[in-house]
């Protein structure tokens, strides 16, 4: 399952994503992962979700976000659901494309290795492709 979290700067976003980390920490029995750019969630998540700030990675590229993902998968089988918050701050491209396909690995991702993804990015909806309002 992947779930697109949509709207524009300020309409609250992150803060539907924290209570979505909550339960999922409550919820679900495998590890809850937590990307962000920043540590700006640190007191806001539980503790048990594990906080990657990825500022140190350099991240720029959603291949590059693929290739970060696939090893966290690889290094730990019992990663449950993995949140993105502003995952338009972390990649550096505003291709509507590039955006429509990452989803769409995510989703093949996430059925093939029952991980459930969680991603929040700033923009107005309506202004996106079915391919990509369908994971809304």
């Amino acid at each position: 399952m992947v779930k697109l979290i949509m709207g524009l700067k300020g309409s609250g976003k992150t803060k539907q994503m924290i209570e979505l980390v909550k339960k999922a920490v409550a919820e679900e029995h495998g590890d809850v992962v937590c990307l962000e750019k920043g540590p700006k969630l640190t007191y806001d998540i539980p503790h048990k979700a594990r906080l990657i700030s990825i500022t140190q990675y350099n991240f720029g590229s959603y291949e590059f976000l693929k290739g970060f993902i696939s090893g966290l998968n690889a290094s730990n089988y019992d990663v449950s659901h993995v949140f993105i918050d502003s995952l338009q701050k972390i990649v550096d491209t505003e291709q509507e494309s590039d955006l429509e396909a990452f989803l769409n690995w995510l989703d093949r991702m996430s059925e093939k290795e029952s991980i459930k993804f969680t991603i929040t990015f700033s923009a107005e909806p309506s202004l996106f492709s079915e391919g990509i309002r369908k994971f809304l």
